[in-house]
């Protein structure tokens, strides 16, 4: 780092608690699928903000979208209604194939909408005694950081020293249709509902058997329980569909969405479901002071008019096929890799002997941005914007990080 970064960087660690661990990077600008430091130098970035930026970095249609919103009204509360918020929830219940939408802030936002919203559905629809509502939820999710979130997660960093811990929870591992079918036999008619990773991205982008999420559904329509898709990271594009769940023909009862919503500009996430389920919400139950803000609408609005041209799916999936192409010829050849996962743009990579921040580490100081996750496994995420070139170019680098130094 020079004496810039450094000084920076020094204030970030003075200053900022220490609950991240970032890369010696410190960005100034960014377009597209590059971001320059404060020296001057380029980055590709092959994380895009965890598909926050599935648009890349500053699109023009985004930007504009923002500004003539900013000369506006950028934020009303939901104590009155404003000219984008109507216009917003019907586009993106039209998206998704639903009904109704709650608007919030954050993915931990939409989360925690889905798990009261579930709770309140059993007890009023279900008939669900009041107080023994259960969720089942999977080994090795991350559905965000709240109390209530890191109650059901099986990640130490996340969970430990966080308690006591929320009941209400029944984890089953990942992909387990047996173990699923279980908890059913078990805890049947408690179990409001079932939250998913249609893809499990933090714990390294890991991809369900075949069958597993078709099972789930099935078992949650003859159940009569609710199947609800977190597709904060899978969805909006980023595995070459709209929706992951739509790779594997299923339509969930609620998708739980957030990050590229937001086109990488205003935090912006939701539940989306049908008039049944998100009906038994009332006046003071639920909401947000900034959730479904006119700032927030107006970005999102503009990003959902983006998705129904199909542009950045189809993208996502042809790209796709040359990305996992490249990293499949990288792993038979490199012994360092141990698995390569993913669908579309979005891939876990998996290394033996290797740390995941080591990898990375190397990646940045060859001008390559990615995140580790679970001491191994690196995940890359380039915008779905990024040129063939660019990510042919971001692979060479990975290959030459993997090169002995």
């Amino acid at each position: 780092m020079t004496a810039v970064d450094m000084d920076l960087a020094g204030l970030t660690r003075s200053y900022s608690a220490r609950n991240y661990a970032p890369l010696p990077v410190v960005a100034a600008s960014a377009s597209g699928a590059w971001i320059t430091d404060v020296e001057g130098r380029r980055y590709l970035d092959m994380l895009a903000g965890y598909s926050a930026l599935n648009f890349g970095h500053r699109h023009p249609r985004l930007v504009a979208a923002a500004m003539a919103q900013l000369e506006r009204v950028t934020l009303v509360s939901r104590a009155f209604d404003h000219d984008q918020f109507g216009p917003f929830c019907a586009e993106l219940a039209e998206l998704c194939g639903m009904e109704m939408v709650v608007p919030m802030n954050s993915g931990a936002e939409a989360v925690e909408t889905a798990i009261k919203v579930a709770r309140k559905w059993g007890y009023s629809t279900r008939g669900v005694p009041d107080g023994e509502a259960l969720i089942v939820v999977f080994d090795g999710n991350f559905h965000g950081r709240t109390t209530t979130i890191v109650s059901f997660s099986s990640d130490p960093d996340a969970k430990n020293g966080f308690g006591p811990y929320a009941p209400g929870f029944v984890s089953v591992p990942y992909g387990d249709m047996a173990a699923v079918e279980a908890v059913f036999s078990r805890y049947g008619p408690r179990i409001v509902a079932v939250l998913v990773e249609p893809i499990q991205g933090e714990a390294g982008v890991v991809m369900p058997p075949p069958g597993f999420l078709a099972g789930v559904r099935s078992l949650c329509t003859s159940a009569g329980t609710l199947m609800i898709a977190d597709e904060i990271q899978s969805g909006l594009g980023r595995v070459g569909t709209t929706f992951a769940c739509s790779a594997d023909g299923v339509v969930p009862d609620a998708y739980l969405l957030g990050k590229a919503l937001g086109g990488g500009i205003v935090p912006v996430s939701a539940m989306v479901s049908s008039r049944d389920v998100l009906g038994v919400l009332r006046p003071g139950e639920h909401g947000s002071t900034f959730g479904g803000n006119p700032l927030a609408c107006a970005v999102a609005r503009e990003v959902i008019a983006m998705l129904r041209s199909g542009e950045y799916q189809s993208r996502s999936a042809t790209l796709g096929e040359s990305f996992h192409a490249r990293l499949a010829s990288l792993a038979s050849s490199a012994p360092e890799i141990s698995s390569v996962t993913g669908r579309g743009l979005w891939a876990g990579v998996t290394f033996g002997s290797l740390s995941g921040r080591a990898v990375c580490e190397r990646l940045a100081s060859l001008g390559v941005l990615a995140k580790e996750t679970h001491g191994s496994t690196i995940r890359l995420a380039p915008p779905l914007v990024i040129s063939p070139e660019d990510l042919s170019w971001g692979l060479d680098r990975l290959e030459e990080a993997l090169q002995p130094t």
